[in-house]
């Protein structure tokens, strides 16, 4: 885990140990939130077909490949769990010719 910014803590020093305690019930729901949402947005993203010409010798153990739409591009990654934490590999353009 890295350290929050300074700025975040100098802030959370100034409160109040019940003020302190409404903020850390909210991080955490935030949390929960955001750790949901990327769960979501992991299970859309799995490739069902995977193309023929994909080397999966190289790819992470206990990865899916999944596409990702950047810039009105789409793109190949292996993504995997490592921990809490969701892990994601470039493989390569959908579209090759591009």
């Amino acid at each position: 885990m890295s350290d929050p910014p300074k700025y975040i803590l100098e802030g959370l020093e100034k409160q109040s140990p019940e003020t302190l305690r409404e903020i850390a019930q909210i991080a955490t729901e935030m949390a929960d939130r955001k750790e949901s949402q990327r769960e979501a947005e992991l299970e859309e993203q799995e490739v069902d077909d995977q193309p023929e010409d994909l080397n999966c010798d190289n790819a992470p153990s206990s990865a899916t490949l999944t596409k990702k739409e950047i810039n009105g591009n789409q793109y190949y990654y292996w993504q995997w769990r490592e921990g809490e934490k969701i892990k994601s590999e470039y493989i390569r353009p959908v579209d090759p010719k591009r």
